[in-house]
């Protein structure tokens, strides 16, 4: 381990030893800053770390994030300048594609309906709808948000996609900015946020939003699956969009509280599929070989890569 830079880890809502084994294989790593101010500490390796606690660390060079999002960071009003990489891993990635697919077909195959009908019973097929009838919104465009689009292309499905900044996927019908939005809701019946959680993103998932989906389609109403962050979303007004019919249905993996409260109307109500932010879980048996790697690089002077850009937040 001689040469190689010191690594901080310091997570949250992780338990740490697979992490920590993991990382030591290589390198000299702590899980506490010495003093005040620990000038040995190379790379932070975080979620959800302390506030203030990278600001300890006069020589940082760059900061890791186990997890896809970012926004934990830039919740630190005291967040050094270090370069942030974001986790670009293709079993993560595989992962959230599964859990969109999955959601998909459900909602697409009427799998909320045959449920409700097996308490009852009730033996009744109700009309189905090939999947290149119904046209499938990704909201978020980055590697997780494209990977999906290209299954659910594959799949038969219709896609759109949207961005705050123009894009192009092939095969994918895509909108971007604010003027973009509302035709691109008015052109999806199932809507799958990916999105990351910004300043310009928090709380876009509102009744307004909602109400600019398409409900006149072959699934019988519009659907929302939320996958990307739970501050994206107002919980209540999607109470309100289910039960006034402007959602037929929803499938949410991310809340505005979590863990969810035991009192939220969320765990009973009929139309909504709950999972405990487990669409796409980092393992760290994936993702600390790639950390390593780019610790190794830049040690040999080459760049980082997927580095955040600080005036988007992703």
């Amino acid at each position: 381990m001689a040469g190689k830079g010191k690594v901080l880890l310091s997570i949250t809502g992780f338990n740490p030893q697979r992490w920590y084994e993991l990382l030591s294989a290589e390198r000299e790593v702590v899980l506490e800053p010495e003093g005040a101010a620990d000038p040995s500490i190379d790379y932070a390796v975080v979620w959800k770390q302390k506030p203030g606690l990278l600001a300890k660390l006069p020589n940082l060079k760059a900061i890791f994030s186990i997890g896809a999002g970012v926004d934990h960071l830039f919740a630190d009003p005291n967040l050094p300048a270090a370069p942030i990489v974001r986790v670009v891993d293709e079993n993560l990635t595989q992962h959230m594609v599964e859990y969109v697919l999955w959601r998909v077909f459900d909602h697409h195959r009427q799998g909320q309906l045959y449920r409700a009908q097996q308490t009852k019973k009730a033996w009744h097929e109700p009309p189905q709808r090939p999947a290149a009838d119904i046209s499938v919104g990704i909201m978020g465009l980055g590697n997780l948000g494209r990977a999906a689009a290209e299954a659910l292309k594959a799949a038969g499905f219709r896609v759109n996609g949207w961005s705050r900044r123009p894009q192009e996927v092939a095969g994918v019908t895509t909108f971007s900015g604010d003027a973009g939005l509302v035709p691109f809701l008015n052109a999806t019946d199932i809507l799958v946020v990916l999105l990351p959680l910004t300043e310009a993103t928090k709380g876009i998932i509102s009744y307004g939003l909602l109400k600019e989906l398409r409900r006149r389609n072959g699934l019988g109403g519009a659907v929302l699956i939320n996958a990307g962050r739970g501050k994206l979303q107002c919980d209540a007004d999607i109470l309100r969009a289910l039960d006034d019919g402007t959602l037929k249905e929803a499938s949410l993996d991310v809340f505005e509280v979590e863990p969810l409260p035991k009192t939220s109307p969320m765990w009973n109500h009929p139309k909504v599929f709950v999972t405990p932010h487990a669409a796409a879980t980092s393992d760290p048996t994936h993702l600390v070989p790639p950390m390593l790697r780019q610790m190794d690089a830049f040690e040999r002077g080459e760049p980082l890569e997927n580095i955040v850009d600080r005036t988007t937040g992703y």
